[in-house]
């Protein structure tokens, strides 16, 4: 299929199947948000049973984001609630962190367990059924003060009591997906490099009689932090593409699938990794909308293979898993990280256009590329952080390509006629389908 197809379906599609993103966090709230009447009935519940010397704690990442969850968590078609607290005034030896279930009695929101939880903050809440067991559980994240140290804890409600099981492990990332598609989900946990380990991906789930199955795979030894991603793979599996952070300002990419019931990485080469390193915050993604990820690697645009290191520009080839599972690389593009914007070169651009930057106008120009010269401008691309630069711009014959947030996208192609013949000339259309923004 053509490219300009694949783009187009860009425009109307969003790439939904994104995972967590490097620090992520609510720290940035001035203020905890206002409490429903709801809420507020089960605060009041909550301090007429552990008194007002409370703070409420709010997770940092996830699909829970507020200190109250109202979820069926035993599975008898009745929600409870959950509140996640601090005591103010607790005993020097005592767990401050704590949460609290209340359930509906005659009408009325009571307290019916306090428990310690681990750790200070809480980082991420879920709430799912795990393998063939039919019980619901409680999943939680926490971490000290600094953040630096990660726990997950699973717990289950029962008979009126909330109870910690013997599963409490440390984490860099968590997450529940029905990986292998068998209509059960499993429970994702990858852990950091650590004291000479290697990180860890492991995959748990439940059976019937309540006893974990565990399956492992190491990954790099110097991986601080990662990214993941779903998408599919040519085998029909669902792929974890794994961007990795080793603290050095770049990343690298893996990616896990169950075969059966077991992890496997779809890179039988080291180097296949290794070869996929460029600048953090550059993550993998899914250009053409088709549900497959690629995986961004830069390499020196046209002209600048001379230049010193500090003032190339670079190019950005995305590449897809074949069926023999290797990467091959499917587009080339301009992608500004600043910002955030990507442009796909069509087919006739690869290896006849290059970049340069215009630092009196602060754009991006796209020119042909020919015998180590640059000829004439094809494209510009201007990003306007304000409403004057944007009607300037576009009072200019610039045309609007996209808006996020406060910042407009423009772009321009100059009245430049191709008089060589090169044929590399594209029209505002092309342009509109090769463009895309990373939400």
């Amino acid at each position: 299929m053509k490219i300009m197809s694949f783009i187009a379906a860009a425009l109307f599609t969003g790439a939904a199947l994104t995972g967590c993103t490097f620090g992520a966090s609510i720290d940035t709230l001035m203020a905890p948000p206002k409490l429903s009447a709801e809420q507020e009935q089960i605060y009041d519940a909550l301090t007429l049973a552990e008194g007002t010397a409370i703070s409420l704690k709010y997770p940092k990442s996830g699909k829970y984001l507020s200190a109250f969850i109202i979820e069926d968590i035993d599975g008898d078609g009745g929600d409870e609630a959950l509140v996640f607290y601090e005591r103010n005034n607790h005993a020097p030896d005592e767990n401050a962190l704590r949460i609290n279930v209340l359930d509906m009695k005659e009408d009325r929101w009571t307290s019916v367990h306090d428990l310690a939880a681990v750790g200070s903050e809480i980082e991420e809440v879920m709430i799912s059924k795990l393998g063939s067991n039919n019980r619901m559980n409680l999943i939680v994240g926490t971490s000290i003060i600094n953040r630096s140290e990660k726990n997950v804890t699973i717990y289950i409600y029962s008979d009126g009591k909330l109870q910690e099981t013997e599963f409490s492990l440390p984490y860099s990332f968590m997450d529940v997906k029905d990986v292998d598609a068998d209509s059960e989900y499993e429970l994702l946990k990858f852990t950091k490099a650590s004291n000479g380990d290697p990180a860890l991906a492991e995959s748990y789930k439940l059976d019937r009689n309540g006893m974990y199955h565990r399956s492992k795979l190491e990954l790099g030894d110097n991986i601080s932090e990662f990214d993941i991603s779903y998408g599919k793979l040519p085998n029909g599996s669902l792929g974890m593409y794994i961007d990795e952070a080793s603290g050095t300002g770049s990343i690298r990419s893996d990616v896990l699938y169950m075969n059966g019931k077991t992890l496997a990485a779809a890179f039988d080469d080291p180097e296949e990794t290794e070869g996929t390193e460029r600048p953090a915050g550059c993550g993998s993604f899914d250009v053409d909308s088709d549900g497959s990820l690629e995986i961004p690697v830069q390499i020196t645009a046209p002209g600048y293979e001379t230049a010193v290191e500090g003032e190339q520009l670079k190019l950005t080839e995305w590449k897809k898993l074949d069926n023999g599972m290797k990467l091959k690389k499917r587009y080339t593009s301009y992608y500004s990280l600043n910002d955030g914007y990507i442009f796909i070169f069509p087919e006739k651009w690869v290896g006849n256009v290059t970049v340069k930057r215009d630092t009196v106008n602060d754009e991006i120009v796209f020119c042909k590329y020919k015998d180590g010269n640059m000829g004439r401008e094809l494209l510009k691309i201007f990003c306007a952080e304000d409403v004057p630069s944007r009607e300037d711009r576009i009072s200019g014959g610039y045309m609007l390509m996209r808006t996020k947030g406060d910042s407009a996208y423009l772009a321009l192609i100059p009245d430049n006629p191709d008089t060589e013949g090169d044929g590399l000339s594209i029209t505002q259309g092309e342009a509109a389908v090769c463009f895309k923004v990373r939400d």
